[in-house]
């Protein structure tokens, strides 16, 4: 390689946002002497969000480090569970991935999500405004730098979405205790206090009843339970159960 030039290798699971680097994995790039490795990444196409440990001639480096020309990096994938600073663990999700929100709601996971598009700096500032992690498919939002943290969302299914956030992230799961409308709290609520947001037959069926603190929802086993029972039960069996 020339004085310029450095040799870049990414781990298997990034090569699917360099398509410059297919087959090998591997692709070269030339430095300006003043960017940093972390611009040099992204500007290959892997948003800083998806990339772990960086290397240089088998060295560990920081974003900040200015390539010389010459050396050989290596870009690894994000380590599974990923640590986040600050707690609780909260989600923001993009327009795109509302059935991924309803999901972490119903397993209790504190998870935004607005419906509408609200642009990229809007949403990058309220990941940071409300230190969330930001989920999404779109990588130029992920390389905005006021985000607080964010993730790369690899699929397109719903299950397998939320997989592997669970699997990435580790939350806590306190299923049931969400609204997946709103993402507020839900109480216990009896019949009466319900009363009027249920039909006839619904009246007459059930008993047992909740209602959303923030936005007055009512909730009950209906005809969906066992669907929604099986998704909770597949996450929990992951060993992610609070506790």
């Amino acid at each position: 390689m020339n004085g310029r030039e450095i040799h870049v290798e990414f781990a298997p699971g990034l090569v699917l946002f360099v398509p410059r680097a297919r087959p090998t994995g591997t692709a070269r790039t030339t430095t300006d002497g003043v960017s940093t490795l972390g611009h040099v990444v992204e500007s290959l196409g892997v948003p800083l969000t998806e990339a772990g440990t960086l290397l240089v001639d088998g060295r560990e480096v920081a974003p900040g480090y200015v390539p010389t020309g010459g050396e050989t990096v290596s870009v690894r994938a994000v380590r599974h569970p990923q640590e986040v600073p600050g707690a609780p663990l909260r989600f923001l999700l993009d327009v795109h991935l509302g059935t991924l929100a309803r999901r972490l709601r119903l397993l209790g996971v504190d998870t935004a999500y607005e419906s509408t598009d609200l642009g990229d700096p809007a949403l990058a500032a309220l990941s940071a405004a409300d230190r969330r992690v930001m989920l999404s498919r779109d990588r130029g939002l992920l390389r905005r730098r006021e985000l607080w943290a964010g993730a790369y969302v690899y699929s397109t299914d719903p299950t397998e979405q939320l997989h592997d956030v669970l699997d990435r992230f580790r939350p806590t799961l306190r299923p049931w205790t969400r609204c997946t409308a709103c993402n507020g709290l839900l109480e216990e609520a009896t019949k009466e206090q319900v009363a009027d947001r249920l039909k006839g037959g619904t009246q007459r069926s059930y008993d047992v009843f909740a209602q959303c603190t923030s936005c007055g929802r009512a909730y009950w086993r209906g005809a969906h339970h066992e669907q929604l029972e099986a998704i909770v039960e597949r996450a929990m069996s992951r060993g992610t159960q609070d506790g």
